[in-house]
């Protein structure tokens, strides 16, 4: 039985916490409490399958639990996905995750997604600083943008 978190759940059906708790109520959603002591509400995965607002390969699934328990990789690779699909909240979700965990990939799309407006209203100093966050942590390309901003800068 594979379970995922309420708010991974929110992310990947783009229904708000109410409708779940509607759905749950109904029975149309299955959910359980997660063990461990902290009562956090876990969904099952297959009872939203047919609602999952993103194209999900049968692989993906998989890699939706791994972002879940906490994978940088996983959480920027299931951005990555809604980005493709036009869904941008859920990408800005996902990225934030893995950009708080010190993924220098996730850092580089975070600052693309807040210089373009992408999901979020455009902000240059927020975009700015992920950019600088992603190239400082060895992200390449982001180290390359920042040379030409930085040569652009000085011979002007």
């Amino acid at each position: 039985m594979e379970l995922i978190s309420l708010a991974a759940a929110i992310t990947l059906t783009e229904w708000s916490e109410r409708t779940f708790w509607r759905r749950f109520a109904d029975g149309s959603v299955k959910r359980e409490m997660e063990t461990g002591g902290n009562g956090k509400s876990m969904v099952h995965l297959e009872s939203i399958k047919p609602h999952i607002a993103i194209p999900l390969a049968s692989e993906d699934l998989l890699l939706v639990q791994q972002a879940d328990r906490g994978d940088p990789a996983a959480q920027n690779d299931l951005a990555l996905i809604f980005l493709a699909s036009g869904k941008t909240r859920g990408a800005i979700y996902w990225l934030e995750l893995a950009a708080r965990q010190d993924y220098a990939d996730a850092m580089h799309w975070l600052a693309r997604c807040h210089l373009d407006g992408n999901g979020v209203a455009p902000d240059d100093h927020l975009g700015l600083m992920w950019l600088s966050k992603a190239a400082a942590h060895g992200h390449l390309i982001s180290q390359g943008q920042l040379q030409v901003m930085r040569d652009r800068f000085t011979a002007g």
